[in-house]
């Protein structure tokens, strides 16, 4: 019976490991995001003021 709270308490703490982990990377999946239209954005506006294709597209802006 001990041993069996014992397992029981170890699988609770893989599990709020696991919910955790996948919170991060959610977090971080979202961070991403918001980061990639930043730097498109950024992009854009630059080429745009410096009236040249700095990512090698073809376009400007």
């Amino acid at each position: 019976m001990f041993w069996d709270l014992i397992q029981q308490d170890e699988l609770q703490k893989q599990e709020e490991k696991a919910n955790s982990l996948e919170e991060r990377v959610e977090r971080l999946e979202s961070e991403l995001a918001a980061t990639r239209i930043l730097l498109n954005k950024t992009l854009v506006a630059l080429e745009t003021h410096l009236v040249k294709d700095i990512d090698g597209d073809g376009e400007m802006g």
